[in-house]
């Protein structure tokens, strides 16, 4: 995806969609805006999981009405909902501008859109809602702005989705402690941080530098607190431990407090990938299936993507349908790896990347 977005690849316009961090705007592959840099890049299945990212639809490549497919019926319902989040309308009356059955709306919608119309609008209104407090305004104001029918209903909402209550949110997780440990790992650079609930971050880099570069985006006015060597005996240094061991050797993993941070749809995903047995593999079809949600293998596709727990969270035992490897936010290099350590006997260190 980041090869196709730095080609400006056309043949990939609908396949996924990117955001750029620096400018809040998201695009589609082959927009002619100006190269963004690799780190600034976020990628998405679809223009909800941007809008609910908080990402602005490019002005220039319009991605919210060129995706998947040339819909322009259900594209313009998506517009009507992004322009109107506080709207009330129902499906039948969603239907209706498209001058089509519910039934048959609801199912063209899911197909195009990769979400239903309900998940797309509340995705436009945390996304919208994010812009309202990245402005520093009030929260009970902002969360009857972004299209919330109450200050309540939105609170309730909104921390479900963002793992952090709208006033953190507002303040970058302000205050919130992070303690954070790196080390190299048989993969190259392993870092993982965590809250007092545990942990929220475990990734793959080329660097410290980069992995900490990538954690104060994550989480920009919290307190990153680095453990170091002199407290030996700290949790971080355990399950760092732990995760060595596992990424190395094999070793069998022990449960590891998380503190996952994503949309409703999001956790039910991790938890499922966290039901898969090492040395198990999935497709991201039978994923969906086991949540009930058979049409909605694009949307795994993206929870998966968006894991910011590598190996405790495993996305990496996820295959496409016909067996192939598909993506890895971490790359191939590392999944393959990593499945290939999982398949042989405990003990038995793979050659390390």
């Amino acid at each position: 995806m980041q090869a196709a977005v730095l080609a400006r690849d056309p043949a990939m316009d609908g396949r996924f969609f990117y955001g750029v961090i620096t400018t809040g705007v998201y695009c589609r592959p082959a927009c002619r805006s100006r190269t963004p840099r690799p780190e600034n890049l976020r990628f998405f299945a679809n223009p909800a999981d941007a809008a609910a990212a908080g990402f602005r639809a490019c002005k220039r490549c319009r991605p919210e009405v060129t995706g998947n497919a040339i819909d322009r019926p259900i594209f313009a319902v998506a517009q009507f909902l992004l322009a109107e989040p506080d709207s009330a309308a129902r499906l039948a009356a969603l239907a209706r501008r498209a001058h089509m059955s519910p039934t048959h709306f609801q199912r063209r919608f899911k197909k195009t859109l990769g979400v239903s119309p309900r998940e797309f609008q509340q995705a436009a209104r945390l996304g919208r809602l994010k812009q309202l407090l990245r402005g520093r305004g009030a929260i009970g104001p902002a969360l009857l702005d972004a299209g919330f029918a109450s200050p309540s209903d939105g609170y309730r909402a909104a921390q479900r989705a963002l793992g952090m209550t709208p006033t953190q949110f507002r303040r970058g997780a302000q205050g919130e402690d992070i303690g954070f440990l790196a080390q190299r790992s048989a993969l190259g650079w392993l870092m993982i941080a965590a809250t007092r609930k545990g942990v929220c971050f475990a990734q793959f880099g080329d660097s410290q530098a980069n992995l900490r570069q990538l954690l104060a985006t994550e989480f920009p006015q919290a307190v990153l607190r680095h453990a170091g060597k002199a407290d030996p005996g700290s949790r971080l240094h355990a399950w760092m431990a732990a995760l060595l061991a596992t990424v190395g050797q094999g070793a069998p993993l022990s449960r590891i407090p998380l503190d996952l941070r994503g949309t409703a749809f999001q956790i039910r995903v991790w938890g499922a990938l966290q039901r898969i047995a090492a040395g198990q593999t999935r497709s991201y079809r039978a994923i969906a299936q086991a949540l009930h949600e058979p049409r909605a293998v694009r949307a795994v596709a993206s929870a998966c993507a968006r894991n910011r727990v590598a190996v405790l969270v495993p996305c990496h035992r996820v295959l496409r349908a016909d067996g192939g490897l598909a993506g890895y936010r971490w790359g191939l290099t590392r999944k393959r790896a990593l499945l290939r350590r999982e398949a042989q006997p405990a003990g038995h260190a793979t050659k390390a990347v």
